[in-house]
C-alpha cells in the first residue's frame, strides 16, 4: 500500500494535502482497499462550512456504505466532479484522480492534529 509522506492523514483513514490556507482530501489507499469497489460518491457539502471530524459525505461501495470525516474545519469550496462518472478513480488512484473535495481551512493550527504517514502506517499495522 502507499501512503505518500507529504499527506497527512486522519485515524478515519481520510488523506489531506495542504496548499496555503486550502486542502485537497480524499480517502487512504488503505480504506479504499478495505471498502472494496467504489460505485458512487455522495458530498453535497458545497458552499458549506464544515467542523472537522463532522460528515462531509459518504462513500458507496459494492459491500458498504461509509461516512466521510472531515479531517480539518473548513469550508468545502469543490467536489471532485469527475469522480461523479468514474468513481472507480477512487480505488484506482486514490491520491491523485480519485481526490474527494477541496476546502479552505478555517482553523489552521488543526493541521498539527494530523498523523504523518508513518503513524498512520502505524495506525493500521502497515
Amino acid at each position: 500500500m502507499n501512503f505518500p509522506a507529504d499527506l497527512k492523514y486522519t485515524k478515519d483513514h481520510e488523506w489531506v494535502k495542504i496548499t496555503g490556507d486550502e486542502a485537497l482530501v480524499g480517502i487512504t489507499d488503505f480504506a479504499q482497499h478495505e471498502l472494496g469497489d467504489i460505485v458512487y460518491v455522495d458530498v453535497n457539502t458545497i458552499g458549506e462550512t464544515v467542523d472537522k471530524e463532522a460528515v462531509f459525505g459518504t462513500v458507496e461501495a459494492v459491500k458498504t456504505v461509509s461516512d466521510l470525516f472531515m479531517p480539518l474545519s473548513g469550508e468545502v469550496l469543490e467536489v471532485n466532479k469527475d469522480i461523479d462518472s468514474a468513481p472507480e478513480s477512487v480505488n484506482s488512484d486514490p491520491y491523485g484522480k480519485g481526490w474527494l473535495i477541496k476546502i479552505k481551512l478555517s482553523n489552521p493550527s488543526e493541521v498539527s492534529e494530523l498523523l504523518n504517514a508513518d503513524d498512520y502506517k502505524k495506525l493500521i499495522g502497515a
